[in-house]
């Protein structure tokens, strides 16, 4: 691209564009980062600058960019219709993509309600759990409950689950709360700031689960549900669960009858190892949510599955429930393409052998004066900066020690991010090369030595 193109769009992106969760001063006040072109998982902007994109966008990317069965997919689907919505009608691609999500599900899981994005997925979670109740005969059942920190979207009904110990999402409510329902939090499963005051080199008993079991005793027929970010909380900080935390989170919730809605907008399709995160347990939550790499990061779609048992409180009654793009027939083709490369070139065993690359990479960032903390589970990593180990003690925010890590990361070919808490985090795609991760690792090494002066 010519400069003067690339100067062009600057200009009109300074009058015109509004970004996402972007300080838009600062940000208007510096040259933006034009992707023009990818390549597999490599981004190119508008000079010919390669980045690695450690983020494989957000969790989508699933297969690289450029992936001609995709686009096939897309073309194929677009010279037969466009979308033709799913008021009455039906269309072979989302019939073919519920049949194959429902057979690749958590056992049970056989009802599939498309939607668009990973908020309006968990958003149609939230509402059939409630009106399941509803038509059960108990709508006092309008409570939820997340785990504190959790992150499940950007809708007023996503963002009313609140994340206590959170502070992008307290940051969120903080600014919406007239707007939001009341929600209830349970302890996250943090070991490196455990919540129930044990030291990390003690056996774990689960013990962060007990405020689990005294909210729901207390509440009685008031919860309709409680919805996990199943075994790590992304946007949290990388926080990991300790084996066995999501079956017992589980366990709590069917004894006390409660529904459970897992979201795995981010962690389904190989990223945690298996298919789903609840495949690692053996857990089949009420409902669950997918979205982001469902299309390989190529066209927006998601889903909510149900058991039978709760489709089958709506039988008598409608789902009062959609929107004009639910089951959007080029996303539903585009999935099925992507679901057929995800078996055909194994992508969980792929994620696997490429964690344990991430696994060994990240161990010398241990040995770092201000890195207090590495968690990782499968390819979803963070590294948690710290002022000084031995107490913990986090940065000053003035001094944006974690921004100037990502950027010097970025002027060095590498893209990451920073959430709340000084956590760089690593989601490297599953199509990503060894000697691609390699590059990633190293570059973020280099950049927290030299910012923090080790």
């Amino acid at each position: 691209m010519e400069k003067t193109d690339v100067d062009r769009l600057r200009a009109l992106d300074r009058q015109h564009m509004w970004y996402p969760w972007t300080p838009m001063a600062e940000w208007m006040a510096r040259d933006q980062l034009v992707v023009e072109r990818a390549d597999g998982c490599w981004l190119i902007d508008a000079d010919g600058k390669r980045y690695l994109d450690g983020r494989s966008s957000m969790g989508m990317n699933l297969h690289g960019h450029g992936r001609t069965e995709l686009v096939e997919a897309l073309v194929a689907q677009a010279r037969k219709a466009g979308e033709t919505t799913l008021y009455r009608v039906s269309h072979p691609a989302a019939v073919e993509l519920a049949a194959r999500l429902a057979a690749m599900a958590p056992p049970g899981l056989q009802r599939v309600f498309f939607a668009e994005s990973g908020s309006t997925a968990v958003e149609t979670a939230l509402k059939a759990a409630y009106a399941y109740w509803v038509a059960k005969g108990q709508p006092q059942r309008s409570t939820f409950v997340s785990m504190a920190g959790g992150y499940h979207g950007e809708t007023l009904g996503t963002i009313s689950l609140r994340g206590e110990n959170g502070e992008q999402v307290d940051m969120i409510r903080k600014t919406y709360e007239p707007l939001l329902f009341s929600s209830l939090s349970f302890h996250q499963p943090n070991c490196y700031r455990c919540p129930a005051g044990q030291s990390s080199d003690t056996d774990c008993a689960l013990e962060c689960t007990e405020s689990l079991e005294d909210i729901l005793t207390r509440e009685k027929d008031r919860i309709a549900a409680v919805i996990v970010e199943p075994r790590v909380q992304a946007l949290a900080g990388v926080i990991t669960a300790p084996a066995g935390h999501l079956a017992k989170v589980a366990e709590i919730t069917r004894r006390h009858g409660v529904l459970l809605i897992a979201d795995e907008v981010l962690t389904g399709w190989a990223r945690t190892g298996t298919t789903f995160s609840c495949d690692a347990e053996g857990v089949t939550p009420d409902l669950m949510t997918v979205g982001k790499a469902l299309t390989g990061g190529y066209l927006p779609l998601s889903a909510t599955l149900a058991t039978e048992q709760v489709f089958e409180a709506f039988q008598e009654s409608v789902f009062l429930s959609g929107s004009t793009y639910s089951g959007y027939a080029l996303g539903a083709a585009v999935a099925l393409a992507s679901l057929d490369l995800f078996e055909k070139e194994d992508v969980p065993a792929r994620a696997n052998a490429l964690a344990d690359v991430l696994a060994t990479e990240l161990e010398p960032f241990r040995a770092l004066t201000h890195v207090g903390d590495v968690r990782q589970l499968g390819l979803i990593a963070g590294v948690e900066l710290v002022a000084d180990r031995e107490t913990r003690t986090p940065y000053p925010p003035q001094e944006r020690v974690v921004d100037r890590i990502c950027t010097l990361a970025r002027d060095n070919g590498v893209l990451v991010n920073a959430v709340p808490g000084d956590v760089i985090t690593m989601l490297p795609s599953p199509s990503m090369t060894h000697d691609d991760l390699r590059f990633l690792t190293g570059t973020l090494y280099r950049a927290i030595r030299e910012v923090t002066g080790e």
